[in-house]
């Protein structure tokens, strides 16, 4: 993988490829800001992650809400409070869903144990699905939306979950991937065309691809230690992207905290809609 420009971020996360605008964008999560290839945009607050409404509007996970961001024009509208009674959380991994929805996980800022919840807002309601998580991660879908998966990254187990219609969980999670006897730290995930799941492991420097069986397919190296989440892009969604953190590396490389992309066989699901109403 090759960096896609000479942005560094502190704690990279949320790649997402715009389908309307063809366009890649990502998050600072502590530097407060928004990259693309071709500009970036400063917040008021940590955000991490984000789902498409139309052309111009984004949904935003911030620390303390869910906002409309306007990439035009800059406009920031609240949708609702996200967790923002508590000023030790912030938002971290969340995706929008087939169904329209937007799963986002919240953390403690210095990762305390338990602090966090995965939510999910859906045409109007945000409901707490899992609570008491630490690091809520790889918050990802099966193209038929039949299925949802996640991690809390210390327990280094990737559970997955049957949906309804509607996109809430109908069953109890179910761990269906346990990286402990590798030692592997999971992190930011995304679902290929054929349900093959791309993890991000922090720490390892790679993408592992696994099958929904859980066997590994192959493994993509990152050139950052911390790689972070991937997605993928470009015309025909065989452009696999990484985002990395500098972040807890002593002595950072030079790629460290890069965006990164490479070509790729595997053809990605373009990211959902989120429906507002």
């Amino acid at each position: 993988m090759t960096p896609v420009n000479d942005i560094r971020c502190d704690l990279g996360e949320g790649p997402l490829w715009h389908p309307e605008r063809a366009e890649l964008l990502w998050f600072d999560i502590t530097g407060c800001e928004l990259h693309s290839l071709a500009r970036s945009w400063s917040l008021d607050e940590m955000a991490s992650a984000a789902g498409w409404v139309d052309r111009d509007r984004f949904l935003v996970a911030t620390e303390t809400r869910l906002m409309l961001f306007n990439l035009e024009s800059g406009a920031q509208d609240t949708l609702c409070g996200l967790d923002a009674d508590n000023p030790a959380t912030r938002s971290n991994d969340g995706r929008a869903d087939p169904q329209g929805g937007f799963w986002i996980g919240t953390m403690g800022k210095a990762a305390e144990r338990g602090a966090g919840a995965i939510w999910r807002w859906y045409r109007g309601e945000l409901r707490c699905l899992y609570p008491d998580l630490s690091i809520p991660n790889a918050i990802c879908f099966a193209p038929d939306g039949k299925t949802a998966c996640f991690t809390d990254t210390p327990t280094r187990r990737l559970m997955r979950v049957a949906l309804d219609d509607h996109g809430w969980p109908r069953s109890t999670p179910e761990c269906w991937l346990d990286l402990t006897a590798d030692a592997l730290n999971p992190d930011g995930a995304v679902m290929d065309a054929r349900g093959n799941l791309w993890l991000a492991l922090w720490g390892a420097g790679k993408i592992a691809c696994y099958a929904p069986d859980g066997q590994v397919l192959h493994t993509v190296p990152v050139p950052a230690a911390n790689s972070t989440c991937p997605a993928f892009g470009g015309a025909d969604l065989r452009q696999l992207y990484c985002t990395s953190a500098r972040q807890g590396i002593a002595q950072p490389g030079p790629l460290d905290g890069a965006t990164l992309g490479a070509q790729t066989e595997a053809q990605g699901q373009a990211e959902h809609r989120i429906h507002l109403a």
